[in-house]
């Protein structure tokens, strides 16, 4: 075997969810999942594409036209700004794939990318499965949330710096930046002609009134920002695997290209059934993330007195084993007795930082179930 793969951890929530296995007694704390279904539109379009020719082909590679035209009303409609979405915008196969083509076309082996300390598992290994180098910024925690340090990210920068990888609002963290953190980022990327690579998974599930913010809307950054996008979360579409990059039109055709070779094409009625959700606005996604902020809330009030850092958005937050004295690997061996499965944030997930933490997804159970856990983690902790 090659040695790309060498140093490259699993993300371990497979293990998690494979020792809690079916008891329906377990707190199912583990998974980017969620049972707030999609919108009963998108599916009955998805269901009435299935059987057309037109949706089951290899063409166009790039995406179908009417999903294309959904992603650049999306970002519109968002206050971003105008892209062309037949010339800069590429549909993928999923979610992951969008940000793996991104950086394969960003970075060459050897080249450095900025991340978060936590950041999500999926971003982290795929900077270091095309070659290239993360170099991880801190976030500091505490009981009013998340914030980037914002010398240390000035200080991350250097001559082999190609791009800052960032999602808003983050995984697993659940951090959404401030304006001055934007402030920050965006010089960066201006002064020194750097991209950011912003993946919207879900930028508008934001909780306590917090404004959506489209950074390639920002001064300057349309054409610095590359976006990777997909119907995953927002519109809980997990199974459609669609998802998209937007680009300036000089960079779409390699984005394109890596696409053909990568993911060939995804799938027509998916895109079909995922336009229709695009479509419908947001009124849709602000109503699941209405009952994911109640969740969230409740989550907190059963770690009342505890190291828990409140997420500003998303779908998990964090959970410091280490400041009660327990390292976070064995708090989670410790919860599954209690019956809850929740992922330990080894160094797939980060460093220092993040092997701190246990990961409490909130967006799978609802309130009623989420006001036993309480219970069950201090029993762990005891």
């Amino acid at each position: 075997m090659g040695g790309r793969l060498d140093g490259i951890p699993g993300f371990g929530i497979d293990r998690v969810a494979e020792a809690a296995g079916s008891d329906p007694d377990v707190l199912r704390l583990e998974n980017y999942d969620t049972d707030i279904p999609p919108h009963a539109h998108a599916v009955e379009a998805t269901r009435a594409a299935v059987g057309l020719d037109e949706a089951n082909s290899y063409l166009p590679f790039s995406g179908l036209d009417e999903m294309k035209e959904a992603v650049a009303e999306l970002i519109t409609r968002r206050g971003g700004p105008r892209y062309d979405p037949y010339g800069e915008i590429v549909i993928t196969d999923g979610d992951g794939s969008a940000v793996l083509n991104a950086l394969f076309v960003l970075t060459d082996p050897g080249d450095e990318v900025i991340v978060t300390d936590p950041t999500y598992a999926g971003m982290l290994q795929r900077v270091r499965l095309v070659g290239a180098v993360p170099k991880l910024v801190p976030l500091r925690g505490d009981a009013s949330g998340w914030r980037v340090d914002l010398e240390e990210l000035r200080a991350a920068v250097s001559d082999r710096t190609r791009a800052l990888f960032l999602m808003n609002p983050a995984i697993p963290t659940g951090w959404v930046a401030t304006d001055e953190e934007w402030t920050a980022i965006t010089d960066i990327c201006r002064e020194r002609a750097i991209p950011l690579l912003y993946w919207m998974l879900w930028e508008a599930i934001v909780f306590g009134g917090r404004p959506v913010v489209v950074p390639s809307g920002l001064e300057g950054m349309r054409d610095l920002t590359v976006t990777a996008g997909a119907v995953s979360l927002e519109q809980r579409m997990i199974g459609w695997r669609v998802g998209w990059t937007v680009s300036r039109a000089a960079l779409a055709p390699t984005l394109a290209m890596v696409h053909i070779y990568n993911g060939v094409v995804t799938s027509g009625f998916g895109q079909i059934g995922a336009a229709a959700a695009l479509r419908l606005g947001d009124d849709d996604v602000r109503a699941a993330a209405t009952e994911w902020e109640r969740r969230h809330d409740e989550l907190a009030r059963q770690c009342a007195g505890l190291p828990f850092v409140p997420a500003h958005g998303g779908w998990s937050a964090l959970f410091d084993a280490e400041a009660c004295g327990v390292d976070a690997s064995e708090l989670s061996r410790r919860l599954l007795e209690q019956k809850v499965a929740a992922t330990p944030m080894t160094d797939a997930w980060g460093g220092a930082v993040a092997t701190r933490h246990v990961r409490l997804v909130f967006s799978n159970e609802p309130v009623e179930r989420l006001m036993l856990f309480g219970e069950r983690l201090r029993a762990a902790l005891a």
